[in-house]
This record gives structure tokens, sequence and C-alpha cells, in this order.
């Protein structure tokens, strides 16, 4: 009778640490046949790829809570609504969407910033959600898929301001503690916190952040963005943020 106590609330226990588990879902932008933004040697999908994947091993290996789920582990395209999805089907505790930024007027900008649904409050945050959105052009049916959305039209982003994220302060807070790592861990320019329209953010159900790692377009920052260094750094700072973030839960 003893044992069968002690086997029932073994089980219970493991049933209850399962139930607690803290689900990251890490979406590393673009691939297959989506290059994001290109460099003079790099494609962003290869870096954003890379560093979800060092990401994901460190919250398994430091994080007893966690649970890692990928939208993507290889070179492969998957659709915005689908990497959502998958977040809102894992019912994620946080979503966070690894990207590289590109400025095709500017080749001495750069820096790290870390992006909120919203809408853009410069120029420039537009800019960047229309370069990240557009990858939804490649996806057959795109325009009934996402409502006639067209991510080439300002018009269309007047959406963002009728919506409202109930996870905005979180998203924002957790947006805050990237930064910082950033800045800290990783020695990167600090561009700050910025919200704009992105599609990729729209549907999830949880704190949800999309992060800009650095310029591939500015020489400097792609010959860093190559190295194991940069992999290795900005990682580290993304995971820093997380466990601040959930220690604080």
């Amino acid at each position: 009778m003893k044992r069968l106590y002690l086997i029932i609330l073994y089980i219970s226990f493991l049933l209850s640490a399962q139930a607690k588990s803290f689900t990251v879902v890490i979406d590393a932008g673009h691939g297959g046949k989506d290059p994001g933004a290109v460099g003079a040697t790099l494609k962003e999908k290869d870096i954003n790829l890379r560093v979800a994947l060092a990401l994901g091993k460190l919250l398994e290996k430091n994080m007893n809570d966690a649970k890692v789920v990928y939208t993507r582990k290889t070179d492969v395209f998957v659709e915005l609504n689908e990497r959502a999805a998958i977040a809102n089907r894992n019912k994620a505790d946080l979503f966070i969407s690894i990207h590289t930024n590109a400025s095709a007027g500017n080749k001495t900008v750069s820096g790290t910033e870390s992006y909120t649904l919203g809408m853009h409050r410069a120029n420039s945050n537009l800019e960047v959600a229309k370069r990240e959105n557009s990858a939804i052009m490649l996806e057959k049916g795109y325009k009934e898929k996402y409502e006639g959305f067209d991510p080439k039209s300002s018009e269309s982003y007047i959406i963002f301001e009728l919506m409202q994220d109930q996870y905005m302060k979180q998203s924002v807070g957790l947006a805050g503690k990237i930064q910082k790592q950033f800045a800290n861990t990783a020695k990167r320019n600090n561009r700050g916190v910025q919200q704009a329209g992105f599609l990729v953010l729209r549907a999830t159900s949880m704190p949800s952040v999309l992060v800009e790692l650095g310029y591939i377009t500015t020489p400097s920052e792609e010959k860093y963005l190559a190295t194991q260094e940069a992999t290795d750094k900005l990682s580290q700072s993304i995971y820093n943020a997380i466990k601040q973030y959930r220690d604080n839960q």
C-alpha cells in the first residue's frame, strides 16, 4: 500500500512538473525560398537560424522547466501565419522571432533593435515592417489568407491602430530586457525598443518580441554577424533576458 502511494505521489509530481513547463517558441525568420535581407556574403535566413538554434540549446541546457519549440530548425520556408499558429498550438509562454536588419541607403548604421506589435512611430519602423512582412508575397493565395493585407501599402498598417494587445506590457518589458542584454553582454549599439506592424506577431496569443540582430548591409556588422562570437553573444543576450523575465513571473 505504501509503495502504491509513493508511485502515485511520484506520478503526480511528474505531471505537476510537466504542467509547469515554461514554453518558448523560437522563430528563425525567413528560410528556404525566402532569404530575407542579403549582404555582400551572408543571407539573413542563415544568421537567424544559427542564433535561434544556439538560443534553444542555452534554454534546454540551463533552464530546467523550459520547453523549446522551433518554427524551423533547417533551411525551409514557413508561412508567417503558421509561425504564429505553432506558438498558439503549443500554448507558448513566449514567442521570440529572430531577424537581421538592412538599410539600403546607410552603410554605417549599426546596432540591435527589439520590436513589439503596434503602430510604427517613425517611417524607418514602417520600412522594417514592410520588408519583413513582404515574405507573405511568396505564399500562394496570400491576399485571401491575410484578408487583403498589402505589405507594401502604408494604408494596410492602419489596422494595427485598431488592435488591442493584452500582452503589450509584458512584450515591451521583455524587449527592454533583451536590449539591455544586447548592450551589456554582446556590447552592441542599443537602438532601443520599437513598435511596428509585424504580421508574424499579430496573431500570437502570448508576449511576443521580434529582434533585429544587426545590419547585414553594413560591412562591419556583416563581418561581425558571420562570426561564432556573434552567434554566442547574441544568443546569450536573449537567453539572459528570457531568464530574467521568467524569474520575475
